[in-house]
């Protein structure tokens, strides 16, 4: 098969990958190959843009005919819904977006795909959410939908804590206008939970304090980050030392970008 640049052309559907910072993504070259094999001549690119410079980014660029897609990381995934004229249901409960395709007008149509994107790849390696107590930590953009995910996927209790309460009890909140008294509001004492979830970045730096409290984790329980680099996190390690099954964050990740790109197959000027 031929690399995706050798189709490179005045024909090629331009996609971006917009965050700040933006040098830690790894999603360009694979979200590229991955519409290459499935017969589009599109290209993602990473774009460095400010929380303050988003939205006049977002209206310049989408004047231009050959923009297709646009997917949101930290920190825009809250910003990103804002700029949707149409979303679907979970974008909307959420009011979070981390992937854009264009509708038939020109405006933006928005989905949240981290949370099934983490269970999914969780199911991959043998945790079933069904039943068990979770706790997550972090309430931004990913945790929000991470969150929503699991008591969707059936988890027995979910517990929620961020360092920033207001936004913790906000979702909170929301989550249980749904799902009730499942959800209550956690700490970063993991004991007695079966499922254990860092929604932060706390993790990217060798100098970052862990998450949660590691030296509570004991075998059987289940330990997944939301963190690509390093693939293997200070709290995944120390979860592994203590024998419990975990997911690192490119297997999560893996699995949004492949709902990513059925998102934007499925309508919009890719799936023409």
């Amino acid at each position: 098969m031929s690399h995706p640049l050798q189709s490179l052309s005045g024909e090629t559907r331009v996609l971006a990958i917009m965050g700040d910072p933006i040098a830690q993504v790894k999603s360009p070259a694979g979200v590229t190959a991955t519409l290459h094999e499935r017969g589009v001549n599109a290209v993602m690119v990473p774009v460095h843009v400010s929380p303050a410079d988003l939205a006049t980014l977002v209206s310049g660029i989408s004047l231009a005919k050959n923009f297709d897609g646009i997917s949101m990381t930290v920190p825009h995934k809250f910003a990103a819904h804002a700029l949707c004229a149409t979303a679907t249901d979970r974008a909307n409960f959420l009011s979070a977006c981390n992937i854009m395709r264009r509708n038939p007008d020109g405006s933006w149509h928005g989905d949240m795909c981290d949370g099934e994107g983490f269970v999914a790849a969780a199911r991959a390696v043998g945790c079933q959410p069904e039943g068990k107590r979770a706790l997550l930590v972090g309430a931004g953009g990913a945790g929000s939908a991470i969150a929503l995910a699991l008591l969707d996927a059936g988890v027995s209790e979910l517990a929620v804590h961020d360092g920033d309460t207001q936004r913790c009890d906000a979702l909170i909140t929301r989550l249980r206008s749904v799902h009730g008294d499942k959800v209550i509001a956690g700490s970063n004492d993991p004991s007695g939970f079966d499922v254990i979830v860092n929604a932060t970045p706390a993790g990217m730096r060798a100098d970052d304090p862990l998450p949660v409290q590691a030296d509570k984790f004991v075998a059987g329980m289940f330990v997944g980050d939301v963190i690509t680099v390093p693939a293997v996190t200070p709290m995944i390690q120390a979860a592994r030392d203590k024998g419990c099954l975990t997911q690192i964050g490119t297997g999560m990740f893996a699995a949004v970008r492949d709902r990513m790109i059925d998102f934007l197959l499925e309508a919009g000027p890719l799936a023409r």
